[in-house]
């Protein structure tokens, strides 16, 4: 209305000035103001109904993820408003990536039972469908529906047992039919079997209806003696099966010139010339000898008793080997009846006997002089040690201690299990007489110590300590009042052999790396020293007073196992490794 006005007016001003102008213009017309028959209309309101729409819009349009500044305060619904669009969730400029928490997208949480969950799993996977859970009302479906109709709907954990029963007679049933035999012959073999499940079903009893009636009440003879036949023969085998381990024939095979000098002495003898020069022992510097036979490595050598002419040696290419040490440096006489690796070996008192333990379970008694099996024990388990009685009226006692965590012991003469040593919480590793062979000490994977009387299979010590560790060798000194334990923790640990078996923590011997193996730890025949072998292929010898590091020898390459000091020549040490080499040092 405004504008036609200021129109009118403009038009006012144009006629007068023409009029103005003219003056032969024509006299002055009538103006009609012109009105207007439609209502007056306050269009306020409308200006403010759009105004309201737009920023509405504004407000309700969701935030781009993609932008870092919100230029206003955006409400709840447009912080949480679903993002529009065709994008596709792997395009990058998809879905939100703060809204993104799986590779495929946006994985939400629901809420559901572990026994709903495991309901239609095991459904799903039995019959091929499930609820959905997706369905917000109802029941919704996926998978099978064909099955879903046969089945009812029910779920693996709606089926009553009685039904479970039934339906495996209906399948037998039918698989007869298909078979052409006769149905009501068939059930009746099957009420009449008590292994069918249609008998149980027909003799069902519930758990308080006491014993089953109908059993046999008397057996015949023939019957009695067929269960007697059986049991004997289970019982044979059982007691076969427990007693031996893995079986292989026995041989040995005797490399020297001949087995008997022109005097008629073994080859075993010692030489009469044979003693101590020297009670003082000294540290050995360079290689005398290399004894070289063994395919694998050599896990443990024992020099003979007393003289020290022969070394006895055990390798992992299941072989034991005895070898000459004062005269040709040969081997003499391999002996063969292990099947596995040799895990260790012990001489009797005289050194006409020895004892094998081997990775097959068996543990043989051996004839030093003619390479013949005395006996064999075995309980089934590895045996890891093997010890005799050293006194010398109890030589026909064995000890060993097996993978599973017992002492055994055994009467060779009768060939019986005279007692077990079972406290042990892992495999038993050594077996150490102490106090005049009346207790003995043994280690463990369960890193403790167990003192034990002789013959009495009740622990008398119980040395075990947070900071132990694991100790797989053992070596009593000379003057028999302390332990030389090898820990794995890089360590040898001193134990005293009196009532209270108390560590020595004055006397500690450190430096090399065993953690891992089972390296032998051994004393010099004085007591001045203690050897050991270490991971690295080094022979280490300290100080017994000082504790010291006294001298190292590179001897092997790879791991140094066991090393010997020779009980007459004191300057002289053996020692074995995994390359599959003994050598001689002096």
């Amino acid at each position: 209305m405004d504008l036609l006005q200021t129109y009118k007016d403009t038009d006012a001003d144009d006629q007068r000035m023409s009029d103005q102008s003219s003056p032969d213009s024509s006299p002055p017309r009538l103006t009609i103001v012109p009105k207007s028959a439609a209502p007056k209309v306050d269009d306020t309101m409308l200006s403010l109904t759009v105004a309201d729409a737009i920023a509405n819009k504004s407000l309700t349009k969701p935030l781009d993820p993609t932008q870092h500044v919100v230029a206003f305060n955006p409400t709840y619904d447009q912080l949480w408003a679903p993002i529009e669009g065709p994008a596709h969730p792997y395009a990058k400029d998809g879905l939100a990536q703060g809204m993104r928490n799986h590779k495929l997208g946006f994985v939400e949480n629901a809420a559901i039972e572990p026994f709903t969950f495991d309901e239609q799993y095991n459904t799903f996977y039995k019959y091929g469908y499930a609820a959905d859970p997706s369905a917000s009302a109802g029941y919704n479906y996926v998978g099978d529906l064909n099955a879903l109709k046969q089945n009812d709907g029910i779920s693996v954990y709606n089926i009553p047992q009685h039904e479970q029963k039934k339906r495996k007679l209906e399948k037998k049933k039918e698989a007869l039919e298909k078979e052409g035999g006769d149905e009501d012959e068939a059930d009746k073999e099957e009420v009449e079997n008590p292994a069918t499940d249609a008998w149980l079903l027909k003799n069902r009893k519930s758990p308080w209806a006491g014993k089953k009636e109908g059993l046999q009440g008397e057996l015949s003879e023939e019957q009695k003696k067929y269960a007697e036949d059986y049991a004997k023969k289970k019982g044979e085998e059982g007691d076969k099966n427990k007693d031996k381990g893995e079986g292989m024939s026995d041989k040995s095979t005797f490399h020297g010139k001949e087995e008997k000098d022109y005097q008629g002495r073994s080859w075993i003898a010692p030489p009469k010339d044979a003693k101590a020069t020297n009670d003082h022992c000294y540290i050995p510097k360079r290689l005398v000898h290399t004894w070289s036979g063994h395919t694998k490595g050599v896990s443990a050598i024992r020099f003979f008793p007393k003289n020290g002419h022969l070394i006895l040696s055990a390798g992992m290419d299941s072989k034991v080997k005895i070898w000459d040490v004062f005269n040709s440096g040969k081997c003499m006489r391999t002996y063969m009846g292990h099947s596995k690796a040799v895990r260790d070996i012990s001489f009797c008192n005289d050194g006409s006997k020895f004892l094998t333990a081997g990775y097959d379970k068996n543990i043989k008694y051996w004839d030093t002089e003619t390479g013949q099996v005395i006996s064999t024990f075995s309980t089934g388990k590895i045996p890891y040690v093997v010890k005799l009685n050293p006194d010398d009226d109890k030589q026909n006692i064995l000890l060993a201690g097996m993978s599973d965590k017992k002492i055994v012991q055994w009467d060779i003469n009768t060939g019986q299990i005279t007692q077990e040593y079972d406290q042990h919480l892992g495999a038993v590793n050594t077996i150490t007489f102490v106090d005049n062979n009346r207790r003995f000490v043994t280690s463990s994977d369960d890193k403790s110590l167990r003192v034990w009387e002789f013959g009495i299979p009740v622990v008398i010590k119980y040395i075990s300590e947070p900071h132990m560790h694991s100790m797989p060798s053992i070596s009593l000194h000379p003057n028999g009042n302390w332990l030389a334990a090898q820990s794995l923790d890089n360590q040898i640990l001193i134990y005293s052999t009196r009532e209270r078996f108390q560590l020595n923590k004055k006397k500690r011997f450190a430096g090399h790396i065993v953690a891992g193996y089972a390296c032998q730890v051994n004393f010099s025949p004085d007591g001045r020293f203690v050897m050991s072998g270490d991971g690295e292929g080094k022979c280490w010898f300290w100080d017994w007073k000082s504790c010291k590091v006294f001298r190292t020898l590179k001897c092997h390459n790879g791991v140094c196992i066991g090393a010997q000091w020779h009980p007459l020549e004191q300057s002289k040490v053996a020692t074995c490794g995994w390359d599959g080499l003994i050598k001689y040092w002096d």
